[in-house]
């Protein structure tokens, strides 16, 4: 697959993507703060009373049942299961958060955010066929960012790191239409092949057509969609 690097896309409306950077500073500090031992002795359960459980939420009288907890269809979005997972996410997180940002506005990109990720767990956990399994991680709301983003600027030019058998880091560029549809059939197929595999498909799904819906009721005025512009 690919990893994005940077897009051809200028802020228009914000002077700086304070919530972008924010969100990927909570995420890296908690990481290295309380999942990884390195500064604090966090217990064991740390994670796992912070992390999502499917089974509290597929369906409605679980989730009735388990409202108390539910805080965790938040706090799932800020643990990760590993240095590549978080970076994983965080990449794409800073490449295509700012300009949804500037389309939003910082505190509804900010809710926007959460948003996202809350859809993105309840899809997951209705879904899933392991709903012992506790969800972690980002990647359900950084989709809705990625389904804005599209939603938004299509044609923007994006440098990507392509892997293949020949050259394993290969940087090209493409618009950004072209990488997230590839991005989003690859979860789509995945989801539907590769149901015993351990990523939450359906999670970044789920994100991604919330993200994709919700950009177009909560842009700023006079923000366009499916902009023309491709950048240099």
């Amino acid at each position: 697959m690919f990893v994005p690097l940077w897009d051809m896309n200028q802020l228009k409306r914000v002077k700086f993507q304070y919530v972008t950077i924010g969100l990927i500073t909570i995420n890296c500090l908690i990481y290295f703060i309380f999942e990884t031992q390195l500064v604090l002795s966090s217990p064991a359960s740390f994670v796992d009373a912070l992390a999502l459980k499917p089974r509290d939420v597929e369906t409605m009288r679980a989730f009735v049942d388990h409202m108390p907890d539910q805080f965790r269809l938040v706090t799932y979005m800020f643990l990760h299961g590993g240095i590549l997972h978080l970076l994983g996410n965080m990449i794409f997180l800073f490449v295509f958060g700012d300009n949804v940002e500037d389309a939003l506005g910082h505190m509804r990109f900010f809710l926007f955010y959460v948003v996202c990720g809350v859809a993105a767990g309840v899809v997951h956990s209705v879904v899933t066929t392991t709903p012992d399994v506790p969800l972690i991680g980002a990647s359900g709301a950084i989709a809705g960012v990625i389904g804005a983003y599209l939603m938004l600027h299509p044609n923007i030019r994006v440098w990507v790191l392509f892997q293949n058998p020949v050259i394993p880091f290969l940087p090209l560029r493409f618009s950004a239409g072209a990488v997230i549809g590839v991005w989003i059939a690859y979860q789509i197929i995945c989801a539907l092949y590769l149901t015993n595999h351990g990523t939450a498909w359906w999670a970044h799904i789920g994100g991604f057509f919330t993200g994709a819906l919700l950009i177009v009721v909560m842009k700023r005025r006079g923000v366009p969609l499916f902009d023309s512009a491709t950048g240099v």
